[in-house]
Protein backbone atom coordinates (compact mmCIF):
# COMPACT_ATOMS: atom_id res chain seq x y z
CA UNK A 1 0.00 0.00 0.00
CA UNK A 2 1.22 3.67 -0.84
CA UNK A 3 -0.53 5.97 1.55
CA UNK A 4 0.10 10.08 0.87
CA UNK A 5 -1.61 12.94 1.78
CA UNK A 6 -2.18 16.61 0.13
CA UNK A 7 -2.01 18.46 3.32
CA UNK A 8 -3.49 21.76 2.52
CA UNK A 9 -5.37 24.04 -0.43
CA UNK A 10 -3.06 24.45 -2.74
CA UNK A 11 -2.66 20.93 -3.17
CA UNK A 12 -5.79 20.12 -2.84
CA UNK A 13 -6.83 22.44 -5.56
CA UNK A 14 -4.43 20.43 -8.24
CA UNK A 15 -6.19 17.14 -7.63
CA UNK A 16 -8.57 17.63 -10.55
CA UNK A 17 -5.79 17.56 -12.50
CA UNK A 18 -4.82 14.55 -11.46
CA UNK A 19 -5.26 10.91 -12.34
CA UNK A 20 -6.89 9.66 -9.34
CA UNK A 21 -8.78 6.53 -11.19
CA UNK A 22 -6.71 3.89 -8.93
CA UNK A 23 -6.46 5.97 -5.85
CA UNK A 24 -8.84 6.01 -2.59
CA UNK A 25 -9.40 9.60 -1.40
CA UNK A 26 -9.92 9.97 2.06
CA UNK A 27 -11.05 13.83 3.21
CA UNK A 28 -10.65 15.20 6.15
CA UNK A 29 -12.19 18.60 7.79
CA UNK A 30 -12.40 17.99 11.26
CA UNK A 31 -13.65 20.92 12.41
CA UNK A 32 -16.04 20.50 11.52
CA UNK A 33 -17.56 19.26 8.19
CA UNK A 34 -16.76 16.00 7.45
CA UNK A 35 -17.04 15.79 11.56
CA UNK A 36 -20.92 16.78 10.63
CA UNK A 37 -21.19 14.61 7.32
CA UNK A 38 -20.54 11.23 9.21
CA UNK A 39 -22.47 12.15 12.09
CA UNK A 40 -25.33 12.83 10.06
CA UNK A 41 -24.78 9.70 8.03
CA UNK A 42 -24.61 7.61 10.88
CA UNK A 43 -27.94 9.72 12.28
CA UNK A 44 -30.20 8.34 9.63
CA UNK A 45 -29.63 10.78 6.93
CA UNK A 46 -29.83 8.98 3.92
CA UNK A 47 -27.88 11.50 1.01
CA UNK A 48 -25.29 14.76 1.85
CA UNK A 49 -25.04 16.42 -1.48
CA UNK A 50 -21.32 18.50 -1.06
CA UNK A 51 -21.62 21.58 -2.93
CA UNK A 52 -18.79 24.46 -3.37
CA UNK A 53 -20.94 27.62 -3.12
CA UNK A 54 -24.41 29.01 -1.58
CA UNK A 55 -26.02 29.14 -4.99
CA UNK A 56 -25.43 25.36 -5.85
CA UNK A 57 -27.16 24.40 -2.44
CA UNK A 58 -30.07 26.86 -3.10
CA UNK A 59 -30.55 25.69 -6.63
CA UNK A 60 -30.55 21.83 -5.36
CA UNK A 61 -33.70 22.75 -3.29
CA UNK A 62 -35.69 24.26 -6.36
CA UNK A 63 -35.45 20.76 -7.31
CA UNK A 64 -36.21 18.70 -3.68
CA UNK A 65 -38.00 20.86 -1.90
CA UNK A 66 -37.13 18.34 1.31
CA UNK A 67 -33.54 18.81 1.18
CA UNK A 68 -32.19 20.14 4.13
CA UNK A 69 -29.67 23.10 3.66
CA UNK A 70 -26.56 22.77 5.69
CA UNK A 71 -22.89 24.66 6.27
CA UNK A 72 -21.04 27.32 6.98
CA UNK A 73 -18.81 30.33 5.78
CA UNK A 74 -16.27 31.92 8.41
CA UNK A 75 -17.46 29.28 10.80
CA UNK A 76 -20.99 30.69 11.14
CA UNK A 77 -24.18 29.34 9.75
CA UNK A 78 -25.31 30.55 6.38
CA UNK A 79 -28.45 33.40 6.65
CA UNK A 80 -31.52 31.43 5.61
CA UNK A 81 -30.15 27.74 5.65
CA UNK A 82 -31.68 25.48 7.98
CA UNK A 83 -28.70 23.98 10.17
CA UNK A 84 -25.19 25.12 10.14
CA UNK A 85 -22.05 23.05 10.69
CA UNK A 86 -22.49 22.17 14.07
CA UNK A 87 -22.40 18.05 14.36
CA UNK A 88 -24.89 17.67 16.95
CA UNK A 89 -27.58 19.05 14.53
CA UNK A 90 -26.50 16.43 12.39
CA UNK A 91 -27.94 13.74 14.87
CA UNK A 92 -31.50 15.05 14.14
CA UNK A 93 -30.92 14.61 10.64
CA UNK A 94 -32.83 10.81 10.22
CA UNK A 95 -34.25 10.00 6.90
CA UNK A 96 -33.04 13.64 5.64
CA UNK A 97 -31.15 14.57 2.71
CA UNK A 98 -28.92 17.36 2.94
CA UNK A 99 -26.81 19.52 0.78
CA UNK A 100 -24.01 21.66 2.69
CA UNK A 101 -21.02 23.70 1.08
CA UNK A 102 -18.66 24.99 3.51
CA UNK A 103 -15.45 27.01 3.25
CA UNK A 104 -13.12 24.06 2.91
CA UNK A 105 -14.45 20.69 3.43
CA UNK A 106 -17.27 20.47 0.63
CA UNK A 107 -14.38 21.87 -2.21
CA UNK A 108 -11.56 19.13 -1.14
CA UNK A 109 -14.29 16.56 -1.30
CA UNK A 110 -15.27 17.96 -4.75
CA UNK A 111 -11.66 18.40 -5.78
CA UNK A 112 -11.51 13.99 -5.60
CA UNK A 113 -14.82 13.66 -8.07
CA UNK A 114 -12.45 11.45 -10.33
CA UNK A 115 -11.08 9.30 -7.87
CA UNK A 116 -11.47 5.39 -7.96
CA UNK A 117 -13.40 6.24 -4.86
CA UNK A 118 -13.72 9.32 -2.22
CA UNK A 119 -14.24 8.23 1.69
CA UNK A 120 -15.05 11.44 4.13
CA UNK A 121 -13.00 10.37 6.84
CA UNK A 122 -12.84 11.70 10.32
CA UNK A 123 -11.91 10.60 13.72
CA UNK A 124 -15.47 9.47 14.29
CA UNK A 125 -15.27 6.95 12.03
CA UNK A 126 -11.45 6.31 12.18
CA UNK A 127 -11.40 2.40 12.80
CA UNK A 128 -14.07 1.74 9.89
CA UNK A 129 -11.84 3.82 7.81
CA UNK A 130 -8.96 1.53 8.12
CA UNK A 131 -11.09 -1.63 7.60
CA UNK A 132 -11.98 0.28 4.69
CA UNK A 133 -8.65 1.11 3.00
CA UNK A 134 -7.08 -2.42 3.93
CA UNK A 135 -5.46 -4.36 1.78
CA UNK A 136 -5.80 -1.14 -1.11
CA UNK A 137 -3.05 -0.29 -3.12
CA UNK A 138 -2.42 3.57 -3.35
CA UNK A 139 -4.39 5.73 -0.63
CA UNK A 140 -4.68 9.71 -0.44
CA UNK A 141 -5.42 11.35 2.62
CA UNK A 142 -7.03 14.72 1.58
CA UNK A 143 -6.42 17.57 4.52
CA UNK A 144 -9.14 20.39 3.69
CA UNK A 145 -6.99 23.06 5.58
CA UNK A 146 -8.85 26.64 6.58
CA UNK A 147 -8.64 28.93 3.86
CA UNK A 148 -5.35 28.82 2.39
CA UNK A 149 -3.49 27.21 4.83
CA UNK A 150 -2.93 23.74 6.86
CA UNK A 151 -5.31 22.63 9.43
CA UNK A 152 -3.55 20.95 12.65
CA UNK A 153 -6.48 18.40 13.29
CA UNK A 154 -7.25 17.37 9.61
CA UNK A 155 -2.76 16.57 9.43
CA UNK A 156 -3.49 14.72 13.01
CA UNK A 157 -6.28 12.73 11.68
CA UNK A 158 -4.99 11.77 8.33
CA UNK A 159 -1.81 10.63 10.49
CA UNK A 160 -3.67 8.58 12.88
CA UNK A 161 -5.38 6.93 9.70
CA UNK A 162 -1.45 5.90 8.36
CA UNK A 163 -0.37 4.96 11.50
CA UNK A 164 -2.56 2.24 11.35
CA UNK A 165 -0.78 0.45 8.48
CA UNK A 166 2.96 0.69 9.70
CA UNK A 167 4.64 -1.59 6.66
CA UNK A 168 2.85 0.78 4.01
CA UNK A 169 5.04 2.90 2.29
CA UNK A 170 4.38 6.11 3.17
CA UNK A 171 5.48 9.39 1.02
CA UNK A 172 6.73 12.44 2.60
CA UNK A 173 3.91 14.48 3.67
CA UNK A 174 2.08 11.38 4.82
CA UNK A 175 4.87 10.71 7.57
CA UNK A 176 4.54 14.73 8.52
CA UNK A 177 1.04 13.78 9.05
CA UNK A 178 2.27 10.39 11.12
CA UNK A 179 4.02 13.00 12.89
CA UNK A 180 1.62 15.28 13.51
CA UNK A 181 -0.17 12.82 15.37
CA UNK A 182 1.95 11.22 17.64
CA UNK A 183 3.26 14.62 18.63
CA UNK A 184 -0.16 14.27 20.68
CA UNK A 185 -1.08 11.98 23.41
CA UNK A 186 -4.92 12.17 22.52
CA UNK A 187 -6.72 13.53 19.87
CA UNK A 188 -8.45 16.21 22.16
CA UNK A 189 -5.50 17.61 22.83
CA UNK A 190 -4.38 18.47 19.40
CA UNK A 191 -7.91 19.66 18.69
CA UNK A 192 -8.02 22.05 21.36
CA UNK A 193 -4.23 22.98 20.16
CA UNK A 194 -5.24 24.15 16.40
CA UNK A 195 -5.97 27.16 15.17
CA UNK A 196 -9.94 25.99 14.57
CA UNK A 197 -10.14 24.36 18.04
CA UNK A 198 -9.42 27.64 19.71
CA UNK A 199 -11.47 29.50 18.05
CA UNK A 200 -14.62 27.39 18.65
CA UNK A 201 -13.00 26.57 22.17
CA UNK A 202 -13.55 30.39 22.40
CA UNK A 203 -16.63 30.88 21.12
CA UNK A 204 -18.23 28.42 24.20
CA UNK A 205 -18.07 25.73 20.99
CA UNK A 206 -15.77 23.39 22.99
CA UNK A 207 -18.39 20.82 23.30
CA UNK A 208 -18.36 20.34 19.29
CA UNK A 209 -14.31 20.28 19.41
CA UNK A 210 -15.08 17.21 22.02
CA UNK A 211 -17.47 15.39 20.01
CA UNK A 212 -15.08 15.82 17.13
CA UNK A 213 -12.64 14.23 19.10
CA UNK A 214 -14.18 10.94 19.89
CA UNK A 215 -12.17 8.51 18.23
CA UNK A 216 -14.51 6.13 16.37
CA UNK A 217 -17.72 6.66 17.77
CA UNK A 218 -19.27 5.67 14.62
CA UNK A 219 -19.10 2.25 12.42
CA UNK A 220 -20.54 4.00 9.69
CA UNK A 221 -18.36 5.80 6.58
CA UNK A 222 -19.46 7.93 4.09
CA UNK A 223 -18.95 6.80 0.42
CA UNK A 224 -19.27 10.03 -2.47
CA UNK A 225 -20.71 8.99 -5.72
CA UNK A 226 -21.60 11.15 -8.51
CA UNK A 227 -21.29 13.78 -5.72
CA UNK A 228 -23.75 12.54 -3.30
CA UNK A 229 -22.50 11.23 -0.09
CA UNK A 230 -24.54 7.66 0.83
CA UNK A 231 -23.77 5.19 4.05
CA UNK A 232 -21.45 2.32 3.78
CA UNK A 233 -21.42 0.16 6.90
CA UNK A 234 -18.49 -1.64 7.90
CA UNK A 235 -17.87 -4.09 10.64
CA UNK A 236 -14.68 -2.36 12.29
CA UNK A 237 -13.01 -4.80 14.03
Amino acid sequence: MLIDAAINPAEIALLPTKDLSRTICVVFDILRATSSMITGIASGATEIWPVQTIEQARELRLGMADIVLGGERHGDPIEGFDIGNNPMDYTRMAGRRIATTTTNGTVALRACDAAERVLVGAILNLDALRVAIAGTESVLLVCAGTFETLALEDVLAAGMLARFFPDAELTDAARTCVSVADAYPTPLEGLLAARNGRALANRGWRDQVEWCADVSRFSTIGVMTGGVIRPLQTSAA
